[in-house]
């Protein structure tokens, strides 16, 4: 396995980060997860608009744009897969221990590995942490994840692929990893970016090409949507069949299924949409 560290290819078992990386020391870094299709990206150029909006919102200097499409591409050639999740890094780099950025420039990854075919329907719970709208990282995909992570081993201890967050005011907000949908007398809604999710970018392609409407939700929307999906880079759209212990018989029904459909025949259509 080839992967793009700070400048080109090495080789996985031997490339190497600072274990004073800002990254890692105090999660200084974004993120972009791209997926890759017969080694080709799927809407590279959106994930990259988002990394610079990322990494001006953090305070990073923005990453040369043109040097990440060259290192994506390097990273794909040198790792031909089907269907791969590419992962691209950027971080604080090298610094002090402590909040407080060094001064060594920053530190840049792109990596690649395999990835299945979702399945069409899946389970989610409700978690009771809440997402803050109002936080100085709301909006960004940054490397402080860690919240993610555990509520994401809460829904996998409950059979559950996905967990999902209400806002501070008790709005449906998003997943650990994935935008949600719900459909209601037929029409299809979903939380507008001011709930404190993340402009996510197959919801933004979903919403697009299904005329999904930006509606702020409560919480307990969830209770009496007829259907339910999610969205996300290596999920696209995918219907939820369980909520918590709510069964939604017949998933994907019918305005899922054709959302599935339209979103599949769409991105076929275009890799860079």
């Amino acid at each position: 396995m080839k992967i793009w560290l700070n400048g080109g290819l090495q080789d996985i078992e031997t490339a190497r980060v600072s274990v004073l990386d800002h990254g890692l020391t105090v999660g200084d870094g974004i993120f972009e997860t791209v997926k890759s299709v017969q080694g080709r990206p799927f809407a590279l150029t959106r994930h990259l608009d988002r990394l610079a909006r990322s990494a001006r919102g953090l305070g990073l200097p923005e990453p040369d744009l043109d040097e990440v499409r060259a290192a994506c591409a390097a990273v794909l050639d040198a790792n031909p897969l089907p269907l791969g999740r590419l992962r691209i890094t950027y971080t604080g780099g090298l610094s002090p221990l402590g909040s407080d950025r060094g001064d060594q420039g920053q530190t840049f990854v792109v990596a690649v590995g395999e990835a299945g075919r979702r399945s069409d329907t899946t389970a989610v719970i409700t978690v009771p942490w809440t997402r803050n709208e109002r936080g100085a990282l709301t909006g960004l995909k940054t490397t402080s994840y860690a919240e993610n992570v555990v509520a994401l081993a809460r829904a996998r201890e409950e059979g559950a692929s996905e967990a999902l967050f209400a806002n501070t005011v008790g709005q449906l907000c998003e997943g650990t990893g994935s935008n949600v949908f719900v459909v209601l007398d037929g029409e299809i809604h979903t939380p507008p970016v001011a709930s404190g999710c993340l402009a996510g970018i197959t919801r933004a392609l979903a919403a697009e090409w299904t005329n999904a409407r930006e509606t702020d939700l409560p919480l307990d929307v969830l209770d009496r949507a007829d259907e339910v999906f999610l969205t996300s880079t290596l999920r696209d759209v995918q219907a939820v069949r369980r909520i918590d212990g709510r069964e939604l018989p017949g998933a994907p029904g019918p305005v899922t299924a054709k959302a599935m459909r339209v979103f599949d025949e769409r991105a076929a259509d275009d890799l860079d949409p």
